[in-house]
């Protein structure tokens, strides 16, 4: 009986497919999310002290550690994608659905499809992540953190206490009123390398100028050591300012590698990259190129796993745990080649490679014998 166009126009893929292509997306979307989850707990409880201590609010807690969640999601989903093609095809294999589905006719490629979609559908979302929206979140998340860190100085600043602003400036603060005024203030900024500085003033206040903070001191004095001839200057000064900012944070704001755009890696601003290091830049955007395309061969690895070889009645943990190694050992190779790449470029074809070649290779063990058999059918029947 033939189908009716509604019925035809609905349905762009066979029933079957629909049926095993649901379960690997539910489950995809499940384990992605609670791995996303978890992995967002663990690395936000770095960020719980800005909130107990210093008064930060709960929003702007919520949308730091959010910026970082895209991140997360591009590391982890060629992991979940394999291991939701390899449980799902393994449970239906326990469960005779498989073997059904054979006796019904279905070939390798008819079986593997699902499976494949959900690899090709993992790639597409993985490319948005790494080439766009991961970058995009991680500069923002830098940003964001290079603001609050200039800006924490405000809050860090105590009554009584010798507070270390940064790793080459220490203040002390005898009172603070409730204007925020600063009473009996000592300064020990070590920021210059051939001059050892202490400042002393009678009050001051903290200003924010361009997201970095600023103390400004009144009556006071300047008491600097020369290094190299050990002596000592003293400058008596109405009014000062100083900045709470580290000498590396106050030149400019560093970027890192991954919150670069793609064409940014491969051409990078000579006066925020030196020549040393824009082998590590290219890397990682080869890396961005060729990371998307594990997903697949992962995803391939677990159909290997499951559709190639005889069904066991007793079931079989063999095949299932050589293609958890195999995924292991392509990670390491990966990583260990990144590595190599970065001092020598001429490795970089060897990131594609691995990349590529594990879906390509698991292709011809699925359906190699099913392309043969039709093809020697096709020049029988000629």
């Amino acid at each position: 009986m033939a189908s009716s166009p509604g019925t035809s126009g609905r349905h762009l893929l066979p029933l079957i497919d629909h049926y095993v292509l649901r379960q690997l997306l539910v489950a995809l979307l499940a384990l992605t999310g609670g791995a996303v989850a978890l992995i967002w707990l663990t690395q936000s409880l770095h960020f719980v002290s800005m909130i107990v201590q210093h008064g930060l609010s709960l929003r702007v807690f919520l949308q730091l550690t959010s910026l970082m969640l895209p991140s997360f999601v591009a590391v982890i989903l060629p992991i979940t994608t394999f291991l939701v093609v390899l449980f799902t095809y393994q449970r239906m294999s326990g469960d005779r659905e498989l073997t059904v589905m054979r006796a019904a006719g279905l070939s390798p490629l008819e079986l593997a499809r699902p499976g494949m979609i959900c690899g090709a559908a993992s790639v597409v979302l993985c490319y948005v992540l790494t080439l766009w929206l991961a970058p995009v979140s991680y500069h923002a998340f830098h940003r964001y953190e290079f603001q609050i860190r200039n800006q924490m100085a405000a809050f860090l600043l105590q009554d009584g206490v010798f507070t270390k602003v940064s790793g080459d400036m220490t203040v002390y603060v005898r009172s603070r009123d409730a204007n925020g005024l600063l009473h009996g203030v000592l300064v020990e900024d070590d920021r210059d390398p051939d001059a050892h500085t202490t400042i002393l003033a009678e009050r001051g206040t903290i200003v924010t100028v361009n997201d970095k903070p600023r103390v400004v001191l009144y009556n006071g004095s300047r008491e600097e050591i020369d290094r190299h001839t050990g002596r000592l200057n003293v400058l008596t000064f109405g009014r000062n300012t100083i900045d709470l900012a580290s000498s590396r944070q106050n030149n400019h704001e560093e970027r890192d590698a991954a919150e670069m755009p793609l064409h940014e890696l491969f051409h990078p601003n000579p006066t925020e990259v030196s020549e040393r290091d824009r082998g590590k830049f290219a890397v990682e955007g080869w890396h961005r190129l060729t990371a998307p395309l594990t997903v697949l061969s992962f995803a391939m690895i677990g159909l290997v796993a499951v559709l190639r070889g005889a069904f066991s009645r007793h079931g079989n943990i063999t095949r299932p745990m050589t293609a958890i190694l195999t995924v292991v050992g392509l990670q390491a190779l990966t990583l260990m080649l990144q590595n190599l790449a970065g001092r020598n470029l001429a490795l970089v074809p060897l990131i594609w490679a691995v990349a590529i070649l594990p879906s390509l290779i698991c292709a011809a063990l699925l359906f190699a014998e099913q392309w043969t058999g039709t093809s020697q059918q096709a020049k029988q029947s000629s």
